[in-house]
């Protein structure tokens, strides 16, 4: 097998790195106390964690995945607050290190550590969620078509409200988070021009909090639907769940995103408020890069998910959703249109 020939570590020595680990964000999976040169998947999330119901947790189902089917130890790591680039850094090469196979960082907030760490090991294959910057012949740039998505998502809203009112939250005011709105509000004037999207982000920086505090989140939904908005689509991370949150509470629709946030436990108070979810499969795209490492063929470059590719697209759980015929035939109109090219999904 390839991780037989793995770099094996001596048992201090991966006692050591795992207590280096520990020390800049603790583990869900422990590293074994001797490496036992068949270490594959790790996985290093961005703000908020596992259990973030969103991208996070995608990300740990791709590695559940990997882990069961190629029966190699994996491991996960928390971010820790007020963390620097150094730190993240220290993370990746720590596992690298101790011999993990691909490493991915989940989030594009760890771009300069996947570059500096995929440097200092160019046997090891990298992987980076979000984030298309990084020209290494070791590293896999995982990004997604999320306009197209959230296109879908406006169609879904444009044609859901009865107030012709609708709102977009943003977790941090970047161009990965405006290519949501730009999607979603294209959607929506598409369907119905007449339709008033109200835009709002949390945040300037992850730092202040836009993807990990669900209180921010709440209190942005509720100013749009006292503004009349009866359809919220979030582009926030954990903070979203306090948008899911306003909108039950306020008896208007929500839509999720990354994830399908219909069929989560944490959210499961608040599903039948859920309409639909702007889907983005880091799961399968992290799981893809572990299985192109273990066949001996790794991905690297940019690797995109889009709708062509079934990677992005709307979540169909609700039945309320699921079971509108046109709603239903509206979508799948707009789908094929941006499949073949006929509608050009803005991204900013």
């Amino acid at each position: 097998m390839r991780r037989v020939s793995r770099l094996a570590l001596a048992g201090a020595a991966t006692t050591s790195l795992a207590l280096a680990l520990t020390a800049c964000g603790g583990t869900s999976t422990s590293a074994s106390s001797e490496a036992d040169g068949n270490q594959g998947l790790a996985i290093a999330y961005d703000v908020g964690g596992k259990g973030d119901q969103s991208f996070n947790d995608a990300a740990y189902a791709g590695l559940e995945q990997a882990e069961k089917e190629f029966g190699y130890e994996t491991t996960d790591v928390e971010p820790t607050e007020g963390e620097t680039d150094a730190d993240k850094t220290q993370r990746l090469v720590s596992l690298a290190k101790q011999g993990y196979n691909p490493v991915v960082g989940v989030g594009y907030a760890y771009a300069t550590a996947v570059k500096e760490a995929a440097e200092k090991y160019p046997d090891t294959t990298f992987g980076i969620v979000d984030d298309s910057t990084i020209e290494a012949e070791n590293v896999a740039d995982l990004v997604f078509s999320e306009e197209q998505a959230s296109y879908l998502a406006g169609v879904a809203a444009a044609k859901s409200t009865k107030t012709n009112t609708v709102g977009f939250v943003g977790g941090v005011d970047i161009p990965l988070i405006h290519k949501f709105e730009a999607g979603f509000k294209q959607g929506v004037a598409d369907t119905n021009p007449k339709v008033k999207v109200l835009s709002q982000y949390l945040t300037q920086t992850a730092e202040e909090g836009g993807f990990s505090s669900p209180d921010k989140g709440k209190t942005a939904a509720e100013s749009q639907i006292e503004k009349k908005a009866d359809v919220v689509y979030q582009a926030a991370g954990l903070s979203g769940q306090g948008v899911i949150e306003a909108a039950a509470a306020n008896k208007v629709w929500a839509i999720g995103v990354d994830s399908d946030q219909y069929k989560q436990e944490a959210l499961a108070k608040y599903k039948n408020h859920i309409l639909t979810s702007a889907t983005k499969d880091v799961a399968k795209a992290v799981y893809n890069l572990a299985k192109s490492v273990e066949d001996g063929k790794p991905e690297t470059g940019i690797v995109r998910g889009d709708l062509k590719a079934g990677q992005v697209g709307l979540a169909d759980s609700n039945p309320e959703f699921k079971n509108n015929t046109e709603l239903q035939e509206a979508i799948t109109t707009a789908k094929e249109k941006i499949i073949s090219g006929e509608i050009k999904v803005k991204t900013s």
